[in-house]
């Protein structure tokens, strides 16, 4: 059987985490050439996390610019990446996730007739403008994909009533697993001077990381006006991680910039981050990938938004959604800091969002599409009463 060649594509930091663990399975493999095209949708924060997993490029479109709007993204990746798939002719393009750059690629395979993998398939909020794009990014990314790998049951039931067939979907818990237990050490040294100075232990640590479009104005005023009041009346140690984007950085520096007890850090690389979530107390956030990352650390989450694409957390009990209600916030952070029952309720809930072993079951899976396996993997990873994780 003739030698396949599967390519990777992302291009923003959070899919090169989630993507690097399947990258390094495919790799592990003779039976297909690997290759890695990156888009630079983000590109200093792309580096870092490529430069931790010990991955290379071998296509980069560089395309991010000053103040790139999603059409500009769109456009320079459908351009990009066009004769990119003309020259290589892969047999399958595997995307992640939600981004831009997910749904452009899963395009310019179409357009090419190339069969494209959706890893992290079947997440939904059901509102095409909660989150924005990324809501309408996944969905149109998921009629497009030949091959769903979902996350959790609750996902591969989202694909099914949109009428994706079962042969196309398969539960395989989420990569973004894998590459937390890869980079966490309790040994583990900060890269970062203002990390690694920090008097860890002597008080409870905080971190909040918010920066979604759908925080921008009003949301994310509240979210630093509530943490301030924290911070002023218990003890703690806060870190907050400050996007760039004048819109998450101006009113988290207005509002917490020299207030004691507080750092703000500009985004750290993927191995300090991860170091740091482990530490923390609780996590405040709007992000979607710290959903999934907090349970398997045994760390509650206070998520700062009223709609979430990642419901299996919040019933599980490890994610508490506050909204943009600074009070909301408020209130559940000095429950967490003061009632170590609760705190424990939360950190001690199940990780419903699989083992660490998703890159492995995404590698099963293709090599049973293109033939070098004859018997099909189970699409429900093992579990015969229910399928795994979530819902």
């Amino acid at each position: 059987m003739s030698r396949k060649r599967i390519v990777c594509t992302f291009g923003t930091r959070p899919e090169a985490i989630k993507m690097a663990p399947v990258v390094k399975a495919l790799r592990r493999h003779t039976h297909w050439e690997t290759i890695t095209a990156v888009t630079g949708q983000h590109r200093e924060m792309l580096k870092q996390v490529m430069a931790l997993f010990g991955l290379e490029a071998e296509v980069d479109l560089d395309i991010m610019t000053h103040a790139q709007s999603l059409t500009d993204i769109t456009t320079r990746c459908l351009q990009g990446l066009e004769p990119v798939f003309a020259d290589i002719r892969p047999d399958m393009v595997l995307v992640h996730g939600d981004t831009t750059t997910t749904l452009a690629a899963s395009l310019a395979a179409f357009y090419q007739q190339i069969p494209v993998g959706h890893v992290e398939a079947g997440l939904r909020t059901f509102d095409p403008m909660q989150p924005f794009p990324e809501e309408m990014n996944r969905v149109l990314t998921d009629r497009i994909a030949t091959l769903h790998f979902a996350p959790t049951n609750l996902n591969r039931r989202h694909l099914e009533r949109e009428a994706a067939s079962g042969d196309t979907i398969f539960v395989t818990g989420n990569t973004a697993i894998d590459a937390l237990f890869e980079v966490t050490d309790p040994d583990y040294r900060f890269a970062s001077d203002v990390l690694g100075a920090a008097p860890w232990g002597d008080r409870p640590l905080v971190v909040c990381d918010v920066h979604r479009r759908e925080s921008f104005g009003d949301p994310i005023r509240r979210v630093a006006r509530a943490l301030r009041e924290l911070v002023e009346r218990e003890r703690l140690h806060l870190v907050l991680s400050v996007h760039p984007n004048p819109e998450v950085s101006g009113p988290l520096r207005a509002a917490l910039e020299g207030v004691p007890g507080v750092s703000l850090v500009e985004p750290v690389g993927y191995g300090d981050w991860a170091n740091l979530m482990a530490r923390a107390h609780f996590i405040v956030t709007d992000s979607g990938g710290l959903q999934e990352e907090a349970p398997a650390l045994g760390v509650p989450v206070l998520l700062t938004r009223d709609k979430t694409e990642r419901p299996e957390a919040v019933e599980a009990g490890t994610v508490l959604q506050v909204g943009g209600d600074g009070s909301r916030l408020l209130e559940a952070a000095r429950r967490l800091l003061t009632d170590p029952g609760e705190h424990t309720r939360m950190a001690s809930a199940r990780n419903p969002y699989g083992d660490g072993h998703a890159a492995r079951r995404i590698t099963e899976f293709l090599q049973w599409y293109f033939g070098f396996r004859q018997a099909r993997p189970d699409p429900f990873c093992g579990l015969d009463a229910e399928p795994c994780w979530g819902g």
